[in-house]
């Protein structure tokens, strides 16, 4: 399966739907860190907040921080950890990258099952803006939604393939 973004008319509706992701959830960059959740999970945890090392990886796959388990979601505090540091900015950031990645796999798989780029477009731009998704795009510690989000795209492209 090849899904390819072809066509001056695709090309907007792509931009479009970055552009509106990033409209609705780009200023979550200057947000902090919240005292919810954030402590806990992500930059209270040594393992976590020490970045990316193998012992930091296999911790992520055997240990869990305040009894949830999430190691791909470990490891990409991880990697974001060992780049950015404490920087909220940049793990918020993070949130709208994977969410706009979703919105446009989504688009794309659909235009490919349908047919239709407008009616695709429509469903993703839904999907871009629901308030549903803004929890798991905002807060820091959802980072597991919008993780399975991409890799749900991912595994329709799979089965569309």
């Amino acid at each position: 399966m090849r899904i390819r973004i072809s066509g001056p008319w695709n090309l907007f509706i792509v931009t479009g739907l970055v552009a509106l992701v990033w409209l609705v959830f780009g200023q979550t960059i200057k947000f902090p860190f919240i005292n919810f959740d954030d402590p806990e999970y992500v930059y209270e945890v040594p393992e976590i907040n020490s970045g990316l090392t193998l012992h930091n990886i296999q911790w992520a796959f055997i240990h869990w921080p305040s009894t949830n388990w999430f190691p791909l979601k470990n490891i990409s505090h991880m990697l974001e950890f060992q780049f950015f540091g404490f920087n909220p900015g940049a793990f918020h950031f993070t949130n709208v990258f994977l969410h706009a990645l979703a919105t446009l796999l989504l688009f794309l798989l659909l235009q490919r099952m349908t047919g239709s780029s407008w009616r695709s477009a429509f469903v993703a731009a839904i999907f871009a803006i629901h308030p549903l998704r803004a929890e798991s795009v905002v807060w820091i510690e959802e980072r597991k939604d919008v993780l399975s989000g991409v890799f749900f795209m991912l595994t329709l492209a799979g089965y569309l393939h």
